[in-house]
């Protein structure tokens, strides 16, 4: 007999959507509902609530605010909502995600200082804290802390600190790390973050949420207003009013969210990092076996994407070997290094390090295909950026 209750389970190691369990998967066949019943707003006050305690956030203190859209939007509401009248944004621009930062602020034509440094190690903290020194009028300071184009782990803990210390508010992109790598907003000295659904709690993809303070997001009332949709103060000041989102939720999405919410609290925030870990020992694992090379030394590297550069063989086909894997239930991801090239290998999701090591016999195949049979596969060792 078929289970009509079971899917087909493909592991996606690209850097989100994840991997989710059948239960997420299930828990977005429900009756229908009108958003507006108390029924469905009593569930997004509990989402709310459950994404500030993943980050220890004091509910009198910090709150999340839903909306609809990917990782991105969270970015433009952050970005555009928190800047007061007259003064400037400081991003730490070190890869893909927070040179899309910059692109935001450009979009809306607003005063900034776009701090560049280098792709594939920590940024200078005194470069930050000379360019805040040197510039009183910053109000806030932005960083990705997990870029995941090359794998990087931005220091986001002492980048706080010094915001702080200029009276600078703290925002920081945890798209691709939020509810992995353990986050206290205290100790990291985190304003603002944000995430989508679709990556660290293993949700589906369209719902993203803006986790800060509530005394910041009430002052913000009183800035510029950018956007009508992207509006920080805007929604939240409907859920504390309503208990609704202002436009219409994605309501499939948030049942899958909620259930996905209490499979993290029963797997334990540790437990999942230690998992995650493991995920990634198994990916460095086989890339030293095929004598692989990263883009990143381990010691700058989050622990959840490894980049690796292309082999150094003529036979090297990435949408060749990409087809093998994906055709077999595995999901490889192209780079995104300016002409650099590199595939990546994410610890996202769903899986654990046995699902690794059945992906490496694939992709050994994979490689065989192509006509690399002579490994270890990379040859020439590590390509200087």
């Amino acid at each position: 007999m078929t289970d009509h209750n079971s899917v087909r389970r493909n592991i996606l190691l690209n850097p989100g959507p994840a991997t989710t369990t059948d239960t997420v998967k299930q828990a977005q066949i429900v009756p229908d509902i009108c958003p507006r019943e108390v029924e469905f707003q009593k569930i997004m006050e509990e989402i709310r609530g459950d994404l500030v305690r993943i980050i220890h956030g004091k509910p009198e203190e910090y709150t999340a605010v839903l909306f609809c859209g990917s990782g991105t939007i969270c970015m433009d509401v952050a970005l555009n909502s928190l800047l007061p009248e007259g003064k400037l944004a400081l991003v730490i621009q070190n890869g893909s995600y927070s040179e899309r930062a910059v692109e935001i602020l450009k979009a809306y034509h607003l005063p900034h200082i776009e701090l560049v440094q280098p792709i594939d190690h920590a940024p200078d903290l005194d470069v930050i804290e000379k360019t805040l020194a040197d510039n009183p009028d910053i109000a806030y300071v932005y960083v990705t802390h997990h870029e995941t184009g090359s794998g990087l782990l931005n220091p986001i803990r002492e980048i706080g600190e010094i915001a702080h210390r200029h009276d600078a508010v703290f925002i920081t992109d945890t798209t691709s790390s939020y509810a992995m790598i353990p986050i206290d907003v205290y100790a990291d000295n985190i304003d603002f973050c944000m995430a989508s659904a679709q990556k660290g709690i293993m949700g589906m993809t369209g719902l993203s949420y803006v986790i800060g303070r509530r005394d910041l997001i009430e002052k913000s009332r009183l800035y510029p207003t950018r956007s009508y949709y992207c509006n920080l103060a805007f929604q939240y000041d409907y859920f504390e009013k309503t208990g609704q989102m202002h436009f219409t939720p994605p309501v499939q999405v948030i049942y899958a969210a909620r259930q996905a919410l209490a499979e993290y609290f029963t797997e334990g925030e540790q437990r999942k990092w230690d998992r995650h870990r493991r995920v990634m020992a198994a990916i460095h694992e086989g890339e030293d076996r095929l004598g692989l090379q990263e883009m990143l030394d381990r010691g700058e590297q989050a622990g959840l994407v490894s980049a690796v550069y292309y082999p150094d063989d003529p036979h090297w086909d990435f949408d060749k070997v990409h087809d093998y894997c994906y055709e077999r239930g595995f999901t490889i991801y192209p780079g995104k290094i300016e002409k650099k090239g590199t595939f990546r290998l994410c610890a996202l999701g769903a899986i654990d390090a046995p699902d690794i090591e059945a992906f490496w016999k694939v992709f050994e195949e994979a490689l065989e295909n192509c006509g690399i049979t002579d490994l270890p596969a990379a040859g020439k060792g590590k390509k200087s950026l």
